[in-house]
């Protein structure tokens, strides 16, 4: 009764703080319902489209950027709480926006907290996570993320819905936009009932708090060895400077989490995400069947991130990344070659591929980035670290959404999906040949894998 209690505690733990994955799932897709109305409304080129999507992303690079700063001094849970009233204040400011300049400045703000939550939340619970469900438990920000988009996805067909489209164009948008208070609310509410990570806890001298936590997921024994391990570790690790990231050991480490984090983001799944609708519309969706379309695969989504939750610390990180990159290139180049040849079915066809790369990503570069950034970084550097791939991860989403419309518009559909197939084939190479297994270790016995050798180059200490 004990360990279960102590599990159920942990989990609870965790889905607090993967709940962040709700604003991000949100603001990721509820774009993609307003952006035809607000494209009408204010006459946007494709470079004006991509930029009124894009522009979330300059808030969050800043909130990634700073996150690792402002948590090492705060703490994890006050600068998630921080990023769920920034995204409150956004929605709101995006829903009475009175123009596209309004408009962007809110979607900053609200990129800011998405910035900051992206960045901890998953740091968070791995700091929290016993390391034979961590994988388990890092998935819930995943998970939450694509119940985030799939709900969004059916809020935006019911807005759709809900009058004719001249009502969609003077006030439906406001309601898309608006709907993400609810979720800032519930996630700003759920932090008030968990702790601070122990790690950060020991990090600031504050061992008895830290044990109280850790006694409380792991159980007395257990947490004692396991406090002991951080303080060592701390002790062992003083260097935390930027600077250290890149010095021999380190280097490969962040090599493999920006990789990560640009492949998690550059090999198609949000370009579907943000322009499904006009992606159903070019093909011959119509009458608000294109929304219908999206639901879809949010629903799909749904159901394989659950798969991911289930297969991830039984196969492993790698293999299903390797997997799940092989099958998206696939699909890519299939989606692709319906727009280059137009066969007859051309609508089900495409909905079919989308679906199948949908899962596909779902069970491998959606949620494993997610996890195995903070899990491959010591204890010391892992805010500045996760903070420092995110970045790139931002960076990676503020290209789609502002060079999608503009790569439709020039190169055209079928070219902008083979474009994709060929990032996922450099996407499958890199996952063979760099990224290590994380499966069943410790954050400190991570740690461990990386080792100097006397040339100075980083290597695996033990073989992946």
């Amino acid at each position: 009764m004990k360990k279960r209690h102590s599990l159920w505690y942990v989990i609870l733990v965790a889905c607090a703080a993967g709940m962040a994955g709700l604003l991000y799932g949100f603001d990721t897709a509820v774009i993609s319902g307003a952006i035809g109305y607000l494209e009408e409304i204010y006459q946007l080129s494709p470079a004006m489209k991509g930029w009124v999507i894009s522009c979330v992303m300059i808030g969050g690079v800043t909130g990634v950027a700073t996150s690792g700063y402002f948590s090492d001094k705060f703490g994890r849970k006050k600068i998630l709480m921080v990023s769920a009233i920034f995204f409150i204040l956004s929605a709101a400011g995006s829903a009475f926006a009175t123009g596209v300049t309004m408009l962007v400045y809110a979607r900053i703000l609200g990129g800011l907290g998405i910035g900051f939550a992206s960045a901890l939340s998953v740091t968070y619970i791995s700091e929290c996570a016993p390391p034979d469900i961590r994988g388990r438990l890092g998935s819930l920000y995943q998970l939450f993320t694509v119940l985030g988009i799939s709900a969004t996805f059916y809020i935006n067909y019911g807005v759709a819905n809900s009058g004719t489209y001249e009502w969609g164009l003077e006030a439906g948008w406001r309601w898309m936009l608006g709907y993400g208070i609810i979720p800032g609310i519930i996630f700003l509410s759920l932090l008030f009932f968990i702790p601070e990570s122990p790690r950060y806890m020991v990090q600031k001298g504050n061992d008895e708090d830290a044990f109280k936590t850790l006694t409380r997921i792991n159980g007395k024994e257990v947490a004692k060895a396991e406090l002991a391990s951080i303080k060592q570790s701390i002790v062992n690790e003083t260097n935390s400077s930027t600077k250290a990231l890149f010095k021999p050991g380190m280097r490969k480490a962040m090599g493999v989490g920006i990789f990560l984090a640009l492949f998690n983001q550059v090999i198609g799944m949000n370009a579907v995400t943000y322009y499904g609708p006009e992606i159903f519309r070019s093909i011959g969706f119509g009458n608000n069947t294109e929304f219908l379309a999206t639901t879809v695969i949010g629903a799909v989504q749904v159901a394989f991130t659950i798969v991911a939750l289930i297969l991830i610390d039984r196969l492993g990180r790698r293999k299903l990344m390797a997997i799940g990159s092989s099958l998206m290139a696939l699909f890519m180049l299939a989606i692709g070659s319906i727009y280059y040849f137009q066969p007859a079915n051309s609508g089900i066809l495409l909905l079919i591929t989308i679906a199948s790369f949908t899962a596909s990503f779902c069970i491998s570069m959606g949620p494993i980035p997610w996890i195995m950034i903070p899990e491959i970084f010591p204890n010391h550097l892992r805010a500045k670290a996760v903070g420092l791939a995110t970045i790139f991860l931002w960076g990676a989403n503020w290209a789609i959404g502002q060079f999608t419309p503009m790569l439709f518009s020039t190169i055209g559909n079928a070219n902008t999906f083979f474009m994709f197939a060929v990032i996922n084939v450099i996407c499958f190479t890199f996952v063979m040949t760099i990224v290590p297994e994380t499966k069943n270790k410790s954050l400190e016995e991570i740690g461990e894998l990386w080792k100097v050798e006397e040339q100075g180059s980083a290597v695996l200490k033990h073989s992946v």
